[in-house]
Order: structure tokens, then sequence, then C-alpha cells
């Protein structure tokens, strides 16, 4: 990452100069290369008293966007990037699209998408579910496909510690491993539970827990 600097410190002490761009660089989180930048703008380095101009970190793509900006960059919280800052940027930081929903939470909000249907002895979907038939239909819907019955489906992922539960993880209950849900997060299950009851979300602790899985 390339900065021309301007200031006073750059004669007086250079080495600490090029430390706060290295640690703005890093603060930045960018890997722009900014050349002819227009103006200087400060970088201060919090909690430390110290700062340095860094000519062209303004123009820097995103920069707003950065957590907690303001305190390295004051100028960021009190303007707008003027458009008179033209500076020429070789190598934009590439702009990061919103993170795509994880494969778990998709197959939770399957399972939701099914909240108050009925429960039917055997029934897979989409209309009805037992247990498992609901744990393998909403795995069906990102394209997955597990064991049919609760106690394959316990048997044959992946275990997982009570502790680490994810969204989308299988969860067993009673002794035998007879009942299944899906880990909806937050400490609940999404679950078909009996013939007197529609499909539900219910705390972990509602009924005992026997293992976790996850495929």
């Amino acid at each position: 990452m390339e900065f021309h600097h301007m200031g006073k410190h750059r004669r007086s002490n250079p080495r600490v100069t090029r430390n706060a761009a290295a640690v703005s660089a890093v603060a930045l989180g960018t890997t722009a290369v900014i050349t002819n930048p227009a103006q200087a703008a400060e970088v201060v380095i919090p909690n430390t008293g110290f700062s340095v101009e860094i000519a062209g970190i303004e123009n820097t793509p995103g920069l707003n966007n950065v957590p907690g900006i303001d305190q390295w960059i004051p100028s960021l919280s009190s303007q707008a990037a003027p458009a008179a800052y033209a500076a020429v940027v070789e190598a934009p930081a590439a702009v990061q699209a919103a993170p795509a929903q994880s494969t778990g939470q998709a197959i939770v909000d399957a399972a939701r998408s099914k909240i108050g249907a009925p429960y039917g002895w055997g029934a897979t979907g989409p209309n009805a579910f037992d247990c498992s038939g609901l744990t393998s239909w909403a795995y069906s819907q990102v394209g997955k496909s597990i064991p049919r019955t609760s106690q394959a489906q316990a048997a044959q992922g992946t275990p997982v510690a009570y502790s680490d539960l994810q969204a989308g993880d299988i969860v067993a209950f009673y002794s035998g491993a007879t009942h299944v849900g899906i880990y909806s997060g937050h400490g609940t299950v999404i679950h078909a539970l009996n013939s007197s009851t529609p499909l539900s979300e219910h705390s972990l602790d509602y009924m005992p827990f026997h293992s976790a899985v996850r495929f």
C-alpha cells in the first residue's frame, strides 16, 4: 500500500510516520493504491496523541463504511468527501457484497415457514410433517439429502456439542433419539412434536436433550 506522506512529522521521525501509515492501512482494511492525491487528511492514532497527514486517504473507496473510522480520521465525521477530491485510484478495494445467507439459516427459514402446519405420522411435507419428516424436508430445500428417521439422522450426522450448536443443526431428544428438531438459534428448536401440537418453535429444554448433529 503506497501513500504519499505530508506533514511536519516526516522529517522529525520518519519511522513513526511510516508506522502510523501502516497502522492506518491495517485499520482501513483496504488495498487501494492512491496516486496524485488532491489533498491530505489528518490520521489520528487513538490514545497516543500522535497524528500524521496522509495524502489522498479520504478518497479510499468504502472508507466511510469502516466502523469507528472517525476516530482515526476526524474530518470524516464532520463532512462528506467533497467532489473536488479527484484522486486517481488505480486499484480500488473490491466492493464486498452482502454475505450470502448461510446454509444453516436457510434450513431454519424453510422450517420456520411451516410453523403452524399439522403433525402427521410419517408425513414429509409440504403440508404436514412428523418430526424427522420436517428435518429431512427442510434440508431438501437447500439441496441436502439426509436419512429419513430420527435415529438414523442422529447416528449419521457429524456430532455437535450442545455448546457449539449452530442454526440448522439437527437436535435429537429423549433417550433413544426418538424425536428430532432443527436448532433455530438463541436456544430454540423448530419441530413437529405430536398429533395434538401444530409444528412449533420451543426452547431446547422443553424436552430432554440427547445429541446434536450437522450434515
